[in-house]
């Protein structure tokens, strides 16, 4: 009998946790779309008009993209995001906008069926909330299901199969892992504070075809009602588009794919503050960057290699030797991914060649 008392008792904490999520009855959204509790479906927040798999957004939410966005194994991204009516966002120019209590940002993670001809349909795979409340901003994972009806939510994650012909066409299956909820604060994470990654300035500062006309981000942002603090683009950083030579230099695009898919990390103030490593792309100190610098801890994630980068030797830099590999004790970054990225390594590697000409 004392047994069972001490197990019911061991349980008793995360009954209503699970309780709270798996609860059959809708919890209620206020007027400004705050959500008091998790929803079960994706569709009951109504974000989208018609039917949710098209993701046409309804009044109010807004559409967006990313100059440069984080690499997914080669997920495509669907970006939107609803700021209650009335509140904005304030501008910064070097950091994540300070976005106001009931801000919602909303990212669906597909695969097209064929990345040559996008009008052979696609298949949505997860759609990420991230929910500014009160004490701060929580992560809500959605699973899509086989039918592209809706998304529930799913606290515990996944790994899923998909398949689709890549730009080559060549025929691509690989397994896709959707994290569970304690896995977002891995890259959504600032001390003990979740924080979103990609509503940056200069990550924003580019055109969006909207349904009526295409149109800078931000002008439409400030047009909308949504951005404070902000009055002409004169000035305001722009990112690069890391695959875009017309965009910028090989030095610019190299460094805002590291600033996307490490800076979260690796700055200041983040969960690889440690390391030395500051890998924002605003970051001018050459050390910080990692260039002729030792690592802090060596072991198998230095590959014996000495210097994180070693300009004009990509294949003696501990930085190449992380991003080419996919064992989790040593690849970099560590989560978000499973595949290596040719395309990335080859523009990170043709900047430290570069490195090694400007000395």
């Amino acid at each position: 009998m004392r047994m069972w008392v001490m197990i019911i008792f061991c349980i008793l904490p995360f009954a209503g946790f699970f309780l709270e999520l798996r609860s059959p009855v809708t919890p209620s959204i206020d007027s400004e779309h705050q959500v008091s509790a998790p929803l079960m479906k994706l569709s009951e927040y109504g974000f989208f008009d018609g039917k949710i798999a098209e993701q046409k957004p309804s009044g109010g939410v807004i559409p967006y993209t990313l100059n440069t966005p984080l690499f997914s194994d080669y997920a495509e991204k669907l970006r939107f995001i609803k700021i209650p009516s009335g509140m904005k966002a304030e501008f910064n120019d070097t950091a994540v906008f300070d976005f106001p209590v009931g801000t919602i940002i909303i990212k669906t993670f597909y695969f097209p069926n064929d990345f040559r001809n996008l009008l052979k349909g696609r298949r949505l795979i997860e759609t990420r909330l991230l929910i500014h409340e009160e004490k701060g901003w929580k992560a809500l994972p959605y699973i899509w299901n086989e039918d592209q009806t809706d998304a529930t939510l799913d606290v515990a994650g996944e790994t899923t199969t998909v398949s689709y012909v890549d730009l080559k066409g060549k025929k691509q299956i690989q397994n896709y892992i959707i994290p569970n909820m304690n896995q977002c604060k891995g890259c959504h994470n600032k001390g003990e504070i979740l924080m979103p990654i990609g509503p940056t300035a200069w990550q924003l500062n580019g055109d969006y075809n909207y349904s009526t006309e295409k149109e800078n981000q931000l002008i439409h942002w400030t047009r909308s009602g949504i951005l404070a603090s902000y009055d002409s683009l004169k000035g305001a950083p722009k990112g690069v588009v890391w695959n875009d030579p017309g965009t910028g230099t090989i030095s610019e695009r190299a460094r805002i794919w590291l600033d996307i898919n490490c800076a979260h990390c690796h700055r200041g103030d983040g969960p690889a503050s440690s390391s030395g490593l500051q890998l924002g792309w605003q970051e001018k100190d050459p050390v910080k960057i990692g260039i002729d610098k030792t690592p802090v801890a060596a072991g198998r994630g230095s590959g014996g290699l000495k210097f994180d980068i070693v300009p004009g030797k990509p294949d003696e830099s501990i930085f190449i030797f992380r991003l080419k590999s996919t064992d989790p004790g040593i690849m970099m970054p560590e989560l978000g991914r499973t595949m290596i990225q040719p395309e990335s390594i080859q523009l990170v590697s043709d900047w430290i060649r570069e490195l090694g000409h400007q000395r």
